[in-house]
């Protein structure tokens, strides 16, 4: 946004309604009509704000979006030490209907919908299944490794290639660790072999895709029945386990009723951790079911093979705490565009 669009939202914030002339006098007939009307629309785009009526009784207000979507001072958020930052400590309810709006811009689905034209195309000059399964299995890998290590695990790269191909079990590692990685690869294997069980989610294929990615952790496979706290934030998510499979059953709605698989895969990328459906393993978790949606549709699942993991945590814990989506978005493009521009090329 330029500073008079950023004055507009200002304008927005402070009136409950508006019209195209009132920001004309706002800015005291600085800027044409017809500039104003390009600097609405752009906003509209964004959905930042939202247009209603026609002609001459067109009016705007600042869109239910806008405080999940406009962009964050990351770096100064996180300054402020967290038992101070002013959050939103609890479960959002309304948060399901929110995100019922359109997630990405208009030039934001045009540039993933581009990025996945590419993979196609790259996809199709693959007529090798030999090729095709070794493509998958490095992304499995690197899939692998990345995230695990954003739980901590201390497999590097190589050593979980080890693993993966030759069950070489990394000097040093747990038992936890070693477990984790292989956990990792069976869940994306069967979200390569089953991609139809998720084009359409239910909640048992959350409950199961959990219960692979923890096996012999130690972790309970069920539901969630009493409450959690999250390291390093004020945010405590729901407490009880009827809340929590209503939460559950609401998500797996609200992913059903999107048309874009990307706004699918992306959504439960989040939602899943933002519920904490499960006593542990609930990021990757999600990780993983985003896979199996963009698998499903016949695209290409992430690695996060290039995300810095301390930016990941802060982008999930801006969710969190002010239902911000903005920094999770950013890096959620930047890794489809990273998969498509490394594999199968």
């Amino acid at each position: 946004m330029n500073k008079r669009q950023q004055q507009i939202i200002e304008f927005a914030k402070k009136n409950h309604s508006f019209q195209n002339k009132e920001l004309v006098a706002f800015f005291d007939d600085k800027y044409s009509r017809e500039t104003i009307t390009r600097d609405l629309s752009f906003l509209c785009t964004q959905n930042f704000l939202q247009k209603s009526g026609a002609g001459a009784f067109v009016v705007y207000s600042l869109s239910e979006n806008y405080k999940i979507l406009k962009e964050v001072d990351v770096e100064k958020y996180f300054n402020i030490p967290y038992l101070k930052r002013d959050v939103k400590e609890s479960f959002n309810y309304e948060i399901f209907s929110i995100l019922e709006n359109d997630i990405f811009t208009v030039e934001e689905k045009e540039k993933l919908e581009s990025l996945q034209r590419e993979f196609v195309k790259n996809f199709s000059k693959y007529d090798s299944q030999t090729l095709i399964n070794k493509e998958f299995e490095r992304i499995m890998i690197e899939f692998s490794w990345k995230s695990s290590a954003i739980e901590g695990n201390t497999y590097s790269l190589l050593g979980t290639e080890a693993l993966i191909k030759n069950n070489v079990i990394g000097e040093g590692k747990t038992k936890e660790e070693t477990q984790m990685i292989l956990n990792h690869k069976d869940a994306f294997n069967e979200a390569i072999q089953n991609r139809e069980r998720f084009i359409k989610l239910r909640s048992a294929d959350v409950e199961y895709v959990h219960s692979v990615l923890t096996k012999k952790l130690g972790i309970i496979k069920n539901i969630r029945k009493a409450g959690v706290g999250i390291t390093g934030t004020k945010y405590r998510p729901l407490d009880n386990e009827p809340q929590i499979k209503e939460a559950l059953k609401n998500m797996v709605d609200l992913i059903n009723k999107k048309e874009s698989f990307f706004e699918k895969a992306f959504l439960i990328s989040i939602l899943i951790a933002y519920i904490q459906i499960f006593e542990d393993g609930n990021k990757r978790t999600s990780r993983m079911i985003s896979n199996a949606i963009l698998l499903a549709h016949h695209s290409i699942p992430l690695s996060y093979r290039i995300v810095d993991v301390e930016e990941y945590k802060k982008a999930v814990i801006l969710f969190y705490e002010i239902n911000n989506l903005a920094y999770f978005k950013q890096i959620f493009i930047e890794q489809f565009e990273d998969a498509v521009n490394n594999y199968f090329k």
